[in-house]
């Protein structure tokens, strides 16, 4: 419990702070605890934030030209914050177990291990499919990519809403939306 409590009151600080440099300051901190895994977890988190800080700063620098305003400070400021709780979190997750952080409440035990097991199990599928994508097509890439694409892509929206209809049953059997 005392490792919960410690994990979100650091994640609400980092939060609350406004300041780049307060900001970069924490950053280092976490990069200095974090040595061995540094490169690593930052591939991670980059990999993980880019689409979204991408999407967000384009947006904000759109808004800020039409508005005649400075958006550099913003950008800087959002997308430094985004990946100092982004790293802060692979790491803390890194060092304890998501299942233990969760142990305190039987009902978010339940949903994370239903939602963990999901995840592997569509991992394991999609692996299985981008092997099986490898093994059959090596001419005519292009083409067969994208139709390996859209089946794939339509196989796991149509299990995504089977399997939802079938978590939505079992939660109710056990008395989650009483």
């Amino acid at each position: 419990m005392l490792i919960n409590i410690s994990f979100l009151i650091v994640f609400f600080i980092l939060l609350w702070l406004k300041s780049l440099i307060s900001i970069f300051l924490a950053l280092v901190i976490i990069f200095v605890i974090s040595y061995k895994d540094l490169l690593k977890l930052g591939k991670k988190v980059f990999k993980s934030i880019v689409l979204f800080n991408l999407g967000i700063s384009l947006g904000y620098l759109a808004m800020a030209l039409f508005k005649d305003i400075s958006p550099w400070y913003y950008i800087l400021y959002i997308n430094l914050k985004v990946f100092t709780m982004t790293f802060f979190v692979f790491w803390f997750f890194s060092k304890v177990s998501i299942v233990e952080f969760f142990s305190f409440s039987k009902e978010l035990s339940y949903l994370l291990s239903i939602t963990l097991s999901q995840i592997y199990s569509y991992k394991k599928t999609f692996e299985d499919f981008r092997l099986s994508y490898k093994a059959r097509f090596i001419k005519n890439y292009r083409q067969r990519r994208n139709d390996f694409i859209k089946v794939v892509f339509s196989f796991f929206l149509k299990k995504s809403m089977s399997d939802s209809e079938q978590r939505v049953l079992a939660m109710r059997a056990r008395g989650f939306f009483d």
